[in-house]
């Protein structure tokens, strides 16, 4: 008899255990995969932390750098009944079909780190930096440099996504109106090592250039190491301006040191935000404090090798 008492009490357990499973909130989180970059490892670290089974979330997770890839992941999370579905995309096109499919299936769309092209009416709401903001911050620094001449080699990250095409669009405005000369403009797809043969390339070509604009720091560091391979001065009092994005500590470090001259602010951090938006519709409630394009945007800044302290590191930065 108490055999029997165990065992009935063993399959309640796992029984209530089975309903608690299912009770939970089903998210499907489409991302880039955190080899990416020290801004991609946080930003993924961060939704790992707050979308968990302690936190009454059960988790479906996809990692790519490829829209096909993710395009794919998401009809599948869809056709596995995800309650919500939280969005990084590689590219900001291609995205309508699974979007409408989301909405005929009941799924509930968050954007997060970047905004994709499609009609606000596909996703609740978006956590988003501001990349045309970032990039036009980085490039207004730069010209408040008051350079004789600008000769930019122009690294870019992944052509097609929310980063590439907002860092890329004020430095381009620039180009254009021939405020600043493009030495080179060419894709890294966020790799160092593949910035630092792009560097190489130009500097070997025998091309002049004084800035480096590298869309995040693993780049930058690739630049700066095909400097120092070559013997070329750069930051503070150097002959190259370097400039790069995300502001891992490391990276921040180096504009400290005046290697570097200046590194753009993205925050990784958009986890909790949604966390708490999810809550509110569990809840019965409404979102608030959405722009016309569902957006919260993060707050963000540049940092400067003349201004920048430990304190700022200490605050700002990513990683160790």
């Amino acid at each position: 008899m108490k055999k029997l008492v165990i065992l009935v009490l063993a399959i309640a357990l796992m029984l209530v255990a089975s309903f608690a499973i299912a009770d939970g909130i089903k998210v499907g989180i489409i991302n880039n995969p955190p080899s990416e970059s020290g801004y991609r490892a946080a930003n993924v670290l961060d939704f790992e932390t707050v979308f968990s089974a302690e936190n009454g979330y059960e988790v479906l997770t996809y990692y790519s750098l490829r829209n096909d890839e993710q395009l794919s992941a998401a009809r599948q999370f869809i056709n596995d009944g995800v309650d919500y579905l939280l969005i990084s995309a590689a590219e900001t096109t291609g995205w309508d079909a699974v979007l409408q499919d989301a909405q005929e299936a009941g799924v509930t769309v968050f954007l997060f780190d970047r905004m994709i092209d499609c009609d606000p009416s596909l996703y609740a709401a978006a956590v988003v930096s501001d990349m045309a903001v970032e990039g036009e911050t980085a490039v207004n620094w730069l010209l408040a440099q008051n350079l004789e001449v600008y000769n930019v080699v122009h690294i870019q990250g992944a052509m097609g996504s929310d980063a590439q095409l907002g860092r890329t669009g004020a430095l381009e405005a620039q180009f254009e109106a021939g405020t600043m000369n493009k030495v080179v403009q060419q894709t890294a797809t966020w790799d160092e090592a593949e910035a630092k043969r792009i560097v190489e390339s130009v500097i070997n070509s025998g091309a002049d250039f004084n800035v480096i604009y590298a869309e995040n720091d693993g780049m930058a560091r690739g630049a700066v190491a095909a400097l120092d391979e070559a013997g070329i001065t750069h930051g503070v009092n150097g002959k190259v301006i370097v400039m790069g994005f995300d502001c891992n500590k490391w990276a921040l470090r180096e504009v400290l040191a005046g290697n570097w001259n200046y590194d753009g602010q993205c925050s990784p951090f958009q986890a909790q935000v949604i966390h708490e938006m999810i809550q509110t519709l569990e809840n019965g409630g409404e979102i608030e404090g959405l722009n016309e394009k569902k957006q919260i945007i993060s707050v963000e800044r540049g940092f400067d090798a003349s201004e920048i302290t430990e304190d700022d590191i200490a605050t700002y930065g990513l990683g160790d």
